[in-house]
């Protein structure tokens, strides 16, 4: 494959206080998530290693507020290495961790710390014929440049009147290197196409698609929508939904989008270059079977790190005598490789299954890993 892995996992980890995050860069190298070659093919183990985190690289701390209960603070993701933060106050900075450098950013139309994003490098999204490419593999060639998409997690019904008008549930970041330094501003979107919406309704799964030029959205019980993300209007292009939870990645060496199934949250793919009709998974597979006393919480978490490789984040409450607590996050590597068949030309994807590490903490204290990136 030509893509190249990535050698660091970015964790955004909670402390007790809500207004505190902080970014842990671990060294996959040093971690040892994955074999140095291809492991057999043998059942997983019944023991997993833990693993601590690295030191804080920083700490992020909202701004004080009035009453404590409101503060908060969130992190988002752009290139590779570099996290927007955003408080209740809007106060927003994007910090760099290869080169330590704290930017400030424009402010949002209003704060964002429940919101679902997509980053689109610069130069994604120019070949509108390319439609089978996706969101491409190289997000540090522009320098980290591009376009954040943030999108209310709920979106809100939209009278008559007001579609085709922005409502606060959207809204985009463009952030660029020009010769004067940075340039960064913000723009609200107006919502999907909304004339039978009479009540909330929830972002199922979200993709990058046709080379960048459209953001994708499934909608629960409403359909799918397409963003033109240089015009900004909106498409509808079914009553279906993707068959996906939470954000979708497309790997290009593959030419398949991977995420986490919705019928049961294991590891899946599918086509997405073509939205005639629902598309179908074509592979899925299990990654990880949690001990009978483990109770998931929140939705597992997948991250792209390159030449078809993996990691899927879950996170579990485990209890023991006298309702002692704890929260376990899970780790798992893995890789989606080509197969021949027989000799005859053919090939299949199979996943192969590295290590999983654990981390334990108690709950409502310091380190809970609530981000993977």
């Amino acid at each position: 494959m030509s893509g190249l892995s990535r050698r660091f996992l970015n964790l955004i980890v909670r402390s007790h206080d809500s207004a505190v995050r902080s970014l842990r860069c671990i060294d996959l190298k040093r971690l040892q998530l994955f074999y140095p070659t291809i492991p057999p093919r043998t059942p997983p183990p019944t023991t997993m290693e833990t693993f601590g985190l690295p030191s804080p690289n920083p700490n992020f701390q909202a701004c004080s507020a009035d009453a404590v209960d409101q503060q908060g603070i969130a992190c988002y993701t752009l290139a590779q290495g570099k996290v927007l933060c955003t408080d209740q106050c809007r106060r927003n900075f994007l910090y760099d961790a290869s080169t330590h450098q704290v930017t400030t950013m424009p402010e949002f139309h209003r704060p964002r710390l429940n919101s679902l994003s997509l980053f689109i490098p610069s130069g994604e999204g120019k070949d509108k014929d390319d439609n089978d490419r996706g969101e491409g593999a190289d997000e540090d060639r522009c320098g980290g440049e591009g376009s954040l998409f943030l999108m209310d997690k709920i979106l809100q019904p939209v009278t008559r009147g007001d579609i085709g008008h922005p409502t606060g549930d959207l809204e985009v970041l463009f952030y660029g290197n020009g010769n004067g330094g940075i340039t960064s501003h913000c723009k609200l979107l107006p919502p999907p196409p909304a004339y039978d919406w009479n009540a909330p309704s929830k972002i199922g799964s979200y993709a990058v698609v046709g080379n960048g030029s459209h953001v994708c959205i499934s909608v629960n019980g409403r359909g799918t929508y397409f963003l033109d993300t240089a015009r900004h209007t909106w498409d509808k292009v079914g009553d279906w939904t993707l068959p996906f939870l939470g954000k979708v990645e497309y790997v290009p060496e593959l030419k398949l989008w991977f995420g986490i199934s919705a019928y049961d949250q294991h590891l899946a793919a599918a086509d997405l270059s073509t939205t005639d009709s629902q598309p179908q998974l074509v592979h899925g597979w299990k990654e990880f079977q949690p001990p009978e006393e483990w109770f998931q919480v929140g939705d597992p978490q997948l991250v792209n790190l390159g030449s078809g490789r993996f990691c899927i984040a879950r996170f579990f409450t485990s209890f023991f005598e006298d309702d002692y607590a704890q929260e376990v996050s899970v780790l798992t590597g893995l890789e989606v490789v080509l197969r021949e068949l027989n000799g005859n030309g053919k090939v299949k994807l199979e996943m192969v299954r590295h290590k999983s590490m654990r981390h334990t903490s108690i709950p409502g204290c310091r380190n809970s890993i609530h981000l993977v990136f």
